[in-house]
């Protein structure tokens, strides 16, 4: 028996509970699991909507009220705005959305006493709509719904490309999947999807990205361990780390920074290594232990910092390292449209310092010729290119190989200055590989 849909009203309530959130400094991860399970979904897909679109919806409302009401009544009205100030973009109906909007604030104890001032500005909006929105272009605030730090940023690092990044966040990202290798081919899966019916591309080297998103447990083979839910940019990590590697040897390979073990499963998937994956948080590490067990793959899994080798190594050196640094997430925010509300400008010197401990932290521990893969799935250059140059200029015995660099986030375009990077939808990220000098041979 099929189960009714909630009404538009609650799945506004709990949408608008997640922008707040947010606004809160509280991240959407940590704020959607708290709704209740049968709105959770439909909440999702309307928070991440007017996250996406929340520069234009408080750009209006400033607009339409010069004091912001308290922040639940704000959340709600910003969010109302943000779902329908784009006619061709609105999952409903202006009019609909208006309605259900101010039925939310009626029977939410948190907004009720504003339910009159959402519903005039609401009402003043549906009248106004041409004049309100062109009173706002010209803010780059809501024109590109990020935080102008961001903007400003973005604009710097990539004077050519920053437009495009921008907007290209503010599209949704598809759902790509890697195919494990040890279970099937890319093009077998591929042909295992058009017999159920499912439209998907080819992706990279063993990439398939779906046409449509669906729920993880109906994609075909996921339970199994046949594919993983990855972004094509994050495929890249594992191949680059393995690269002119002898993987008919046996390699000692250290994954820091692992969860939720996405880049652990992809290493070997490729080949039998004993690896060490490590992150700092336990209940990240039992992320890493359920992917592992759902494709049937085994590695070491520690929780402990990375940057206190003491606490964790052993002293034996590693054949290569996988560095997936803590960064400001600024090359996902497709998929996250939270994190450029939660990130300050300050968090990327912050970040940096990190990066760079980690660098120097983990660099002892590989073995001369071997070699280390240092990611973040960032834009700025600060995070990226920035720190590897600062890292070689004080690191003689560092040897950058050819590898990616920065990968912009947009779709069907190519990256920067990228050797292998196919055309292909993909988020933002930075790679970088180095390799240490083996000791010249004694005369």
């Amino acid at each position: 028996m099929a189960h009714e849909a909630p009404p538009l009203w609650q799945l506004l309530q709990a949408a608008s509970g997640v922008v707040a959130a947010v606004r809160s400094g509280m991240s959407a991860s940590q704020a959607i699991p708290r709704v209740e399970p049968e709105l959770r979904a439909g909440a999702q897909a309307l928070a991440f909507h007017a996250l996406r679109e929340l520069g234009r919806a408080q750009a209006l409302r400033a607009q339409l009220a010069k004091r912001a009401p308290p922040p639940p009544a704000d959340a709600l009205l910003c969010t109302a705005l943000a779902l329908c100030w784009r006619v061709d973009k609105a999952p409903y109906t202006a009019f609909t959305l208006v309605d259900q909007a101010v039925e939310a604030a009626k029977r939410d104890i948190e907004t009720r006493a504003q339910a009159s001032f959402i519903n005039a500005c609401l009402r003043r909006f549906l009248r106004e709509r041409d004049e309100l929105v062109a009173a706002t272009d010209a803010d780059p605030l809501a024109r590109w719904n990020h935080p102008k730090w961001w903007i400003d940023r973005v604009r710097g690092d990539w004077s050519k490309d920053w437009e495009r990044i921008l907007d290209a966040n503010n599209r949704r990202a598809p759902m790509t999947l890697r195919v494990n290798v040890r279970r099937s081919t890319r093009d077998d899966y591929l042909a295992r999807l058009q017999a159920e019916g499912i439209a998907a591309v080819a992706s990279g080297a063993c990439g398939v990205t779906l046409a449509e998103p669906r729920d993880v447990h109906a994609v075909p083979g996921f339970d199994e361990g046949v594919v993983s839910v990855q972004d094509g940019a994050a495929q890249l990590a594992a191949p680059l780390l393995l690269e002119a590697m002898d993987t008919a040897q046996p390699l000692r390979i250290l994954d820091a920074c692992a969860a939720p073990g996405g880049k652990t499963a992809h290493i070997l998937e490729l080949t039998d290594a004993e690896v060490l994956a490590l992150d700092i948080a336990p209940d990240r590490c039992e992320r890493i232990r359920g992917n592992l067990a759902r494709l049937s793959l085994q590695a070491e899994v520690v929780a402990a910092d990375a940057a206190q080798p003491s606490l964790w190594w052993d002293g034996s050196p590693f054949d290569a390292i996988l560095l997936d640094a803590p960064c400001t997430a600024s090359g996902i925010v497709r998929r996250h449209p939270d994190v450029r509300w939660l990130r300050r400008a300050s968090d990327i010197a912050q970040l940096a310092q990190v990066q760079a401990k980690l660098l120097a932290a983990l660099w002892p521990a590989l073995r001369p010729g071997g070699r280390l893969v240092y990611c973040t799935c960032s834009v700025f250059r600060a995070e990226g290119e920035q720190q590897v140059q600062t890292f070689l200029a004080h690191n003689k015995e560092a040897l950058s190989r050819p590898a990616p660099g920065h990968l912009l986030p947009h779709s069907g375009e190519k990256g920067v200055g990228v050797r292998d990077n196919s055309p292909s939808d993909h988020d933002g990220f930075f790679y970088a590989v180095l390799e240490k000098r083996a000791p010249a041979p004694p005369a």
